[in-house]
């Protein structure tokens, strides 16, 4: 069944049911191709894309380096630095064994997480959508992302200086 029998179908059946085909669902429905509004709006432009990648274990932030950077490589994207810090950050933590008495027997805890940065430079905003949803979909477990974006804006109107008001005088 091609896709005007569908919406057809379905236009006949809504109402039997009580429901109504003039909202959202009736423009799915329709079989006339409609414009899109995002044609008309430029895509944004960024400068860089940083990614902070944190995690437990260095050899899994490192292998999820090697994917974003094949990934980026394949999509045609600039890579920019890609580097881990070399000592990861440190949080202790210090119990007691026991709740009630014998305050000299304490047990010491220590959770390390390591740190990946990653940037991307000069994309577009749907090639940024786009490579943002890949690696965030491939992202490892007890694997967190922070994403920073950079966006290229124009001069504001009020900063501009008009090109002909330039104009240079000599003193006498």
């Amino acid at each position: 069944m091609s896709y005007s029998k569908t919406a057809l179908v379905f236009r006949n059946i809504l109402p039997k049911l009580g429901l109504e085909t003039s909202g959202i669902l009736g423009r799915a429905l329709s079989t006339q191709p409609q414009q899109s509004i995002e044609s008309a709006i430029p895509d944004k432009l960024y400068k860089q894309i940083q990614l902070e990648v944190r995690g437990n274990d260095p050899a899994v932030l490192k292998s999820y380096a090697h994917f974003t950077v094949s990934a980026a490589e394949n999509l045609g994207v600039t890579i920019g630095r890609n580097f881990a810090p070399r000592k990861p950050e440190h949080k202790r933590y210090t119990l007691l064994k026991c709740v009630h008495i014998f305050k000299k027997h304490r047990v010491q805890y220590e959770i390390r997480t390591y740190y990946r940065f990653i940037d991307l430079h000069r994309l577009t905003e749907s090639t940024a959508d786009t490579i943002l949803e890949y690696i965030q979909r491939n992202l490892p477990e007890g694997v967190a992302m922070k994403v920073t974006k950079i966006e290229l804006l124009p001069l504001p109107e009020s900063i501009r200086i008009p090109p002909n008001s330039i104009s240079t005088t000599s003193t006498n």
